[in-house]
């Protein structure tokens, strides 16, 4: 098993378990399960869900529309999902092969 693995095994115990997430807990787990991790793993694991729910953050991977679009409401949504569109029939006028007078087989 993987170090990085280890932690982030290590740190969904402890939210499971509603336990806050520090270095320390983190290396006693670890280290429980006989598993040789660097230290410096333990504490950027720690700082980077610090203050974090964890739980969210798993419900809502892959979620669409999981950003700041969805809580400013549908208005801008809206608006931004239309201007990628426009962006991508932009980008396939300009690519056509057609507008240049030839073609694969010319």
């Amino acid at each position: 098993m993987s170090a990085e693995l280890a932690v982030v095994y290590a740190a969904l115990i402890l939210q499971d378990d509603n336990v806050e997430i520090t270095s320390d807990k983190l290396q006693t787990l670890v280290k429980a399960a006989g598993i040789d991790v660097e230290p410096i793993w333990f504490s950027l694991y720690a700082k980077a869900l610090q203050g974090q729910n964890l739980g969210e953050l798993l419900l809502n991977v892959g979620a669409p529309g999981a950003g700041p679009a969805v809580a400013a409401g549908g208005a801008a949504a809206g608006g931004a999902a239309d201007a990628p569109a426009e962006e991508a029939k932009e980008e396939e006028k300009e690519e056509s092969d057609d507008d240049m007078g030839f073609g694969l087989f010319d």
